[in-house]
C-alpha cells in the first residue's frame, strides 16, 4: 500500500477522556474513559481490543522503562522544542500486528499533538526495510517511546507471522490454527488479537467464558463423563470441550454429548478414526505432536481446529526498528 492512499492523521492525548464505545462503537450510550485520541480508540475497538485496556499496557510499560523518572539520555542530548519524524521499519519479512498499540504507547508519552502516516496495516505482509508507520512530534518523546512501542509491535508481528506459516499451511483445507492460553501475563488479548492478524482463530479468551475438561478434572471428577455432565449441570448454557486421550474416551463423550472434543497427542490415524466416530455430531481439535511439517496431515483427517500453543508462547519476535529523519 502506498503512502499516497493513507493521509496524515492527526491525534495525541485528548486531556480529559474520549468517547470509546465499549463494543467498539463510539456513538454508544456508554462510554470508557481513557486519554486516548477517539479515532485511535475506535481503530482498536473495531480490531477487538480495549481502548482502555491497550491505554493501561502502554502506561505500565512506559513507567516500566522510566521507573517514575525520566530518559536521562534524551532529555540531555535533545533540545526540548526539536522535531522529528520516526520510521517503523521492518528489519525482516513477515507478518505486522500491534501498529496501533504502537500509537497507543507513542500517545501515552506524547505531550504535543503527533502525526501519524500509515503505511501498511495489522495482518499485511511486508518485507524487510518496508516502512510501517511515520510519526512525526517532539524527538523527545519519540525516544522515550522507541523501546516500549518495539517491544509490543515486535512480539505481536511475531505471533502474526507465525500463525500466518500455519494459517498458509491450512490454506486448503477445512482445519483451522487456533491458540490457547498460554499467553504472556497481561498481554492476553493483544497476542490474541496478534493470532487473528495472522489468519488464526481465538479459543477461549478466559476460564469463564467456555469450559475445557482435561485430565486433571477428569481425574477429580471420576472419569470422564462424570466431569462432562457435571460441567453441563453447573453451566448449562456454557460451550463444553472435552480433552480425550482415547478412542474409547472420545465415544463417551460424543454420546454424552460434548461440543467440541480435543484429541490429545492422537496419530493422524487415530484423528482420522476420530472423525469417522464422531460423524459431525461435534467440531474436532488436534493437539499434541503438531509441527508445521505434519500439519496438513492432521488437517486432512477432517479435523476443526489444530490447536497450537506455540503461537503465542514461542515465537520468535519480528524485528523492526524505528529510524529517525528529519520533520518534513
Amino acid at each position: 500500500m502506498s503512502t499516497d492512499d493513507l493521509p496524515l492523521a492527526p491525534t495525541g492525548g485528548c486531556g480529559d477522556g474520549c468517547a470509546c464505545g465499549a463494543e467498539g462503537d463510539l456513538g454508544d450510550e456508554e462510554y470508557l474513559e481513557c486519554g486516548l485520541d477517539p479515532a485511535l480508540a475506535q481503530l482498536l475497538a473495531e480490531a477487538g481490543l480495549d481502548p482502555v485496556e491497550v491505554e493501561d499496557i502502554a502506561n505500565v510499560a512506559i513507567q516500566e522503562d522510566l521507573a517514575h523518572g525520566v530518559d536521562v539520555t534524551t532529555v540531555a542530548t535533545i533540545p526540548e522544542e526539536a522535531v522529528a519524524t520516526a520510521d517503523f521499519t521492518a528489519r525482516e519479512a513477515g507478518v505486522v500486528a500491534g501498529l496501533r498499540v504502537a500509537e497507543a504507547v507513542v500517545s501515552v508519552v506524547c505531550t504535543d499533538e503527533f502525526e501519524v502516516e500509515r503505511h501498511v496495516e495489522d495482518g499485511d505482509r511486508v518485507e524487510a526495510g518496508q516502512k510501517l508507520l511515520s510519526v512525526t512530534t517532539r524527538t523527545r518523546d519519540l525516544l522515550t517511546a522507541e523501546r516500549s512501542a518495539l517491544n509490543l509491535l515486535c512480539r505481536l508481528s511475531g505471533i502474526a507471522t507465525a500463525t500466518r506459516a500455519w494459517a498458509d499451511t491450512l490454506e486448503d483445507t477445512k482445519a483451522r490454527v487456533r491458540d490457547t492460553r498460554k499467553t504472556t501475563p497481561g498481554l492476553r488479548s493483544l497476542e490474541k488479537f496478534a493470532v487473528r492478524a495472522g489468519g488464526g482463530v481465538n479459543h477461549r479468551m478466559s476460564l469463564s467464558d467456555a469450559a475445557l475438561v482435561k485430565d486433571n478434572h477428569v481425574v477429580a471428577a471420576g472419569g470422564v463423563a462424570q466431569a462432562f455432565t457435571a460441567v453441563r449441570e453447573a453451566f448449562p448454557d456454557v460451550p463444553i470441550e472435552v480433552e480425550v486421550d482415547t478412542l474409547h474416551q472420545l465415544r463417551e463423550v460424543v454420546d454424552a454429548g460434548a461440543d467440541l472434543i480435543l484429541l490429545d497427542n492422537f496419530t493422524p490415524g487415530e484423528c482420522a478414526e476420530a472423525v469417522g466416530i464422531v460423524g459431525g455430531r461435534a467440531l474436532l481439535e488436534a493437539s499434541g505432536r503438531l509441527t508445521l511439517e505434519n500439519a496438513k496431515a492432521y488437517a486432512d483427517t477432517g479435523v476443526d481446529f489444530l490447536a497450537v500453543g506455540a503461537l503465542t508462547h514461542s515465537s520468535p519476535i519480528l524485528d523492526i526498528g524505528l529510524d529517525l529523519r528529519d520533520a518534513e
